[in-house]
Parts: C-alpha cells; sequence; structure tokens
C-alpha cells in the first residue's frame, strides 16, 4: 500500500519549531545540533535553510562553527518575536501616524487600557 504524502506545514511552522529549539538550549546549536533537538526526520540541509532565512530576517545571530555556523536567536522569546514583527511592519508604513491610529482602534478595550499603562509606566 503506498504511504500517504505527509501534511503540509502551516507558514512559518518550521521557523517557529526551530526557534523554540535555540531557546530550549540556551547555548548556540549548528544545523545538524536543532535537527538532533527537533528529532522528527527533517533534512539538515532545510535546517540549514531556516537558520539562513532566520538570519536573513536579523531573527538569529550566528558565529563560525567549524565550516559551518552555530546560530543564537536574537529574541529573547515568542513576545519578543511578535514584537519584532510588528516593529517590521510598522517600518514598512509610508504614514507610521495612521498604522499606528488604526493598530489601536483595533484593539479590544482590555488591550487599549493594557496599552495606555504601558505608556504611562514609560513616560
Amino acid at each position: 500500500m503506498p504511504e500517504l504524502p505527509q501534511a503540509r506545514r502551516h507558514a512559518g511552522e518550521l521557523e517557529a519549531q526551530v526557534l523554540a529549539a535555540l531557546w530550549a538550549a540556551r547555548t548556540p546549536l549548528t544545523p545538524q545540533d536543532v535537527q538532533t533537538a527537533l528529532g522528527d526526520g527533517l533534512a539538515r540541509t532545510t535546517i540549514a535553510t531556516i537558520l539562513a532565512r532566520l538570519h536573513d530576517k536579523g531573527t538569529v545571530g550566528r558565529t563560525k562553527a567549524g565550516r559551518g555556523f552555530a546560530y543564537t536567536p536574537t529574541v529573547e522569546d515568542q513576545a519578543g518575536l511578535a514584537a519584532r514583527r510588528m516593529r517590521s511592519e510598522l517600518e514598512r508604513g509610508q504614514d507610521r501616524s495612521t498604522v499606528l491610529a488604526r493598530f489601536v482602534s483595533d484593539l479590544s478595550d482590555d488591550d487599549e487600557r493594557l496599552l495606555r499603562e504601558l505608556l504611562g509606566e514609560a513616560s
């Protein structure tokens, strides 16, 4: 009986898994280290490609390790990653004021209250 093809992963799922492995390790990892940590049969070249993309996005840093690289996350956690994405989107807009106004207008009452509290603490 032929094997059924694996279900396609959601966009960003592999990146999230790789980042989770890096966060858990708390030490630089090579693509092979990440492959071992994930343990789900992904090719080392696939892991290396994901790490290169994350590096291009500025989400991970890398240092020379032998003939390759070892990678460390440049954001602490999922919240830091979300904040970086939000900042990146804001920087792409030509009218920051309009982008921020629309963002704030779509917040729930609770989120708006929290944002006001956080901004009050920052001043």
